[in-house]
């Protein structure tokens, strides 16, 4: 043990030295980098918007933009870029926009605000070129707004449709004799159907199939309309497996050439009226974001923009989630400042504990009484995501934004036969009521406590429901039929009155300027910046568990580890969340 310890702190110290001495150099090379460079735009400059970069809702900050000011090392958020966008339609330096469209790292409705913007900055008459070596399907659904678009000659372009696929692992549970005892309420609430099926039940099937068509007839839409090609075609063209080439896509309109990397940016040269010698002023939106100054200028009045990304879970969570009590504070502090005329919210959650949406839930509620809260989706707001907009004064969605999922679940393993069966453990003790170790990893549940567990269940999904049926003005008959933890598309939502209008966050911003007569106003957005300590401390501290976890149980075994957290994650009489995680092809 005593060679354990030492061991381990000798290794603990090397890391926090080596950490220390890689930022130190960072910290030299950024500021070379920043001294030789300048931040300002320069003339004749194209703007380039990378898919491949994923757009979180607020700023990725850079620890090394943090240490030295290096320009263009942090990634600027969704609702900012799609802002930086507009601005450099005014903008006399930004000549026009060049997209790299080879993979879209970025969901269904956060391509949809990248796709306005696109078409919105087009009214400025500048031009907007669009090339890739590899274009997806969901890279072309953006780069449709482009004049022209442009595949590498031996590059890759499939059309072929969407699809979904969903990761059975009831098999593997039953090899290793454990029970996932699963509780529900909803036909649709789909979202252990891992733990306990071995492929999609009927309902699921349906809900699935729908709201995936309802994705793909919004592409081929938005596409037909601006390739004009008929979206008979389009749909022709997915079945049959018509276009597996660059040349194929160009032959049948869906980009305009196939051209090389230099052939693209001579055509970039002549839009600039340059010499073919000339190297291109191009200025990624991360630079861009540095040099440029979004500010409206200082107003009293403000408008509180709160951010909600990630799974909602109970106490403070981390970063990449959306903590009960944090996010219950922040809405009570916008609701308590009197400088801040109305609040916005933009969700962006499959969902989580039902406790935490409960209280950030709450504190809407009371907000709502003093000012206008308005709700934004971006790509979900499913579940416990939904539970805290249903109250708003509006809610903003975009068509293929993922919302619903009005429903409930629970899961108590039961591991009792793995640990006998298979590792040779055994459970035994003492308890002082008959209930006291309900819930034990150790044991199964008697029948007496799977009807606990259902109405506790049934009970959280009634006030669900309750709270839909009170926020949205519809009969709980009606909110019955459209619940069930059925996914809908934002399309749909808006049709069945989850939703109030298709948009996207800008203009749930300018409905709540409107709501709250403000002309003018301070965009104040929560959670505020983190300081370079906490980035750099919140950094070493998850990279040193992570490397410690991998080296003690290798990285396929550290594969298996992620999912069994996601289980005991979603474990508890607490969730309220989307179908299952997502992939669409």
């Amino acid at each position: 043990m005593k060679s354990f310890f030492k061991t381990f702190f000798a290794a603990l110290l090397a890391l926090l030295v080596f950490s220390i001495l890689g930022c130190i150099i960072l910290y030299g090379i950024a500021n070379q980098l920043s001294d030789t460079g300048d931040d300002k735009v320069g003339s004749k400059a194209v703007l380039v918007i990378d898919l491949g970069q994923t757009y979180k809702e607020q700023r990725q900050e850079s620890v090394l933009t943090s240490l030295s000011g290096a320009k263009g090392t942090s990634i600027p958020g969704l609702y900012e870029t799609v802002r930086l966008i507009n601005y450099a339609k005014t903008d006399n330096n930004i000549k026009g926009i060049f997209v790299k469209c080879n993979n879209d790292n970025n969901g269904f409705a956060s391509s949809e605000e990248l796709r306005q913007a696109l078409v919105n900055f087009k009214i400025s008459g500048k031009f907007i070129l669009a090339y890739g070596d590899a274009i997806a399907q969901k890279s072309l659904y953006v780069a449709s707004a482009a004049h022209a678009v442009y595949c590498n000659p031996k590059g890759t372009l499939y059309w072929k449709g969407l699809a979904t696929t969903i990761t059975f692992i009831k098999g593997t549970l039953d090899r290793l004799d454990i029970q996932p005892q699963i509780f529900y309420a909803g036909k649709f609430k789909s979202a252990t159907e891992p733990l306990r099926e071995t492929k999609m039940t009927d309902a699921n099937r349906l809900q699935t199939a729908v709201w995936l068509n309802d994705l793909f007839t919004q592409m081929i839409t938005v596409i037909g309309k601006a390739r004009n090609i008929d979206t008979v075609l389009l749909r022709k063209y997915a079945n049959d497996a018509t276009i597996q080439t660059p040349y194929k896509a160009a032959t049948l309109k869906l980009i305009d050439a196939v051209k090389y990397d230099d052939e693209v940016k001579d055509i970039i040269k002549q839009k600039l009226n340059i010499e073919k010698k000339e190297e291109i002023n191009f200025v990624s939106i991360n630079r861009y974001a540095d040099a440029v100054s979004l500010s409206k200028g200082a107003h009293k009045e403000k408008i509180a923009l709160i951010y909600a990304q990630g799974d909602i879970v109970d106490g403070k969570g981390t970063d990449d989630e959306i903590g009960g009590e944090t996010f219950k504070d922040l809405i009570q502090n916008a609701r308590l400042d009197e400088d801040v005329k109305a609040i916005v919210v933009r969700v962006n959650s499959p969902g989580g504990s039902s406790m935490a949406s409960e209280l950030m839930w709450r504190e809407l509620s009371l907000a709502k009484k003093e000012k206008p809260v308005i709700l934004s989706f971006g790509d979900y707001a499913a579940s416990g995501g939904y539970y805290i907009a249903c109250d708003a004064d509006s809610i903003f969605a975009e068509p293929n934004t993922i919302t619903g999922s009005i429903g409930v679940f629970v899961i108590m393993p039961n591991a009792k036969n793995f640990f006998n069966n298979k590792l040779g453990i055994t459970f035994d003790g003492v308890k002082t009521s008959n209930y006291a170790d309900i819930g034990s990893i150790s044991r199964p549940l008697n029948d007496i406590e799977k009807t606990f567990v259902q109405n506790a269940i049934d009970s959280i999904y009634v006030d669900f429901k309750v709270r839909v049926s009170a926020g949205r003005k519809k009969s709980m008959s009606f909110v019955d039929s459209i619940a069930q933890g059925r996914v809908w598309s934002g399309e749909r939502a808006l049709q069945i009155g989850l939703i109030d209008k298709i948009g996207n966050l800008q203009q749930a911003v300018d409905c709540a300027a409107r709501m709250a007569k403000l002309k003018n106003y301070h965009l104040k957005e929560y959670p505020e910046a983190k300081s370079l300590f906490e980035k750099l401390f919140n950094e070493y501290k998850r990279n040193t568990k992570i490397v410690a976890i991998k080296e003690e149980i290798g990285e396929m075994q550290y594969t298996l580890f992620k999912q069994l957290q996601w289980i005991h994650a979603i474990s508890g009489i607490k969730q309220s969340r989307l179908p299952y995680q997502i992939e669409i092809e």
